[in-house]
């Protein structure tokens, strides 16, 4: 029997928003060394057409599903799924939205069929999907009912010689900022906090990671003079994990938790909601920062930005966060083959 190792891990690569950059920023990842084998998941004639705005030199090649043990840089495989009208950059149409969720759908059947061995997205344009009758709020969902899986948002930088990586995972996603409290409660913030817990024991290797948990309210309510959130919420669930083993600090308030004294405490924070925390994230570190989904039964990672659409089509838009979200992608596959305890 051959070793897995002799082969290249298959990569899908979804291509987004076909009038946004994404596109383009897959034309750029396909020229670089990537020790992967590269499927982008779209229209075949478009990644040409992104690739000639870029005015690169692509070799694009339809996927038979055979695994290959080498790939040269300027190389990249198509899963063909044809555009229903050719896309106008920068001005999306509801009439192609039906083709980004099949290239979505395939990406995730892969996935858990076996055909590939982890998804990267490009970015999507919501308010496109959901001017075209199809209900989204984005790949974080639509991937979680996809694979009928509890599912976190995370959002991870690298770090460097003078901070730690930082990754932020998020207790809700996508809710109006008037819904969030009434989204919290003690079983969801446990069940959020066990993903977090396991995936960075198995995907990112840390054995007995620490998760600094955020209140909700200012100062992390004050002691209740703020908000009852923290007091009726927030700690009753931090208890019971701890209770388990977890190694939680808490709760924080959001607005001194990043400071350079915490961030060698914590392996991962909790936010209680989107814009709680990835502002700053995203302020350090916005090129090279990673969306990924935890609790799937696959990796998948993201960009973690936009469609860009003032950008697409001038073969400008800068790759870095899709090529650090390729690159993390392959550091995980490897631990997500391997046996769960």
């Amino acid at each position: 029997m051959h070793a897995a190792a002799a082969f290249l891990p298959r990569l899908a690569v979804t291509a987004g928003e076909p009038a946004g950059i994404g596109p383009e920023l897959v034309a750029r990842l396909a020229m670089r060394p990537l020790p992967a084998d590269l499927i982008a998941i779209g229209d075949a004639d478009q990644l040409r057409r992104a690739a000639a705005h870029c005015g690169l030199t692509l070799q694009i090649t339809d996927d038979d599903g055979q695994r290959i043990a080498e790939r040269q840089p300027g190389q990249i495989r198509v899963a063909h799924h044809p555009l229903r009208t050719p896309e106008q950059p920068g001005q999306p149409d509801p009439r192609n939205a039906f083709q980004v969720l099949n290239t979505l759908s395939h990406a995730a059947d892969g996935c858990m069929s076996g055909e590939f061995d982890a998804v990267v997205t490009a970015p999507v344009q919501k308010s496109i999907i959901n001017d075209a009758g199809e209900p989204f709020s984005g790949h974080t969902e639509f991937f979680a009912r996809r694979a009928n899986a509890s599912v976190v948002m995370m959002l991870a930088s690298e770090g460097g010689a003078e901070r730690p990586p930082l990754r932020v995972a998020l207790a809700t996603t996508h809710l109006p900022l008037r819904a969030v409290p009434d989204a919290l409660d003690v079983d969801m913030l446990c069940a959020k906090l066990r993903i977090v817990h396991d995936a960075l024991q198995r995907q990112f290797g840390i054995a007995e990671p620490r998760i600094g948990v955020l209140g909700l309210n200012p100062h992390a309510g004050e002691g209740g003079h703020m908000g009852r959130e923290e007091i009726d919420i927030i700690e009753p669930s931090m208890q019971i994990l701890r209770e388990q083993g977890l190694h939680l600090l808490g709760p924080l308030p959001a607005d001194t938790a990043f400071v350079p004294a915490m961030r060698p405490r914590m392996d991962a924070v909790l936010a209680m909601y989107h814009d709680q925390a990835l502002p700053v994230l995203k302020s350090e570190a916005f090129d090279s920062t990673v969306n990924l989904t935890l609790g799937l039964p696959f990796v998948r990672t993201s960009v973690d930005h936009g469609t860009a659409l003032e950008l697409a089509g001038s073969g400008q838009a800068d790759p870095s966060s899709l090529i650090a979200a390729a690159r993390l992608a392959l550091r995980l596959i490897p631990h997500a083959r391997s046996p769960q305890t």
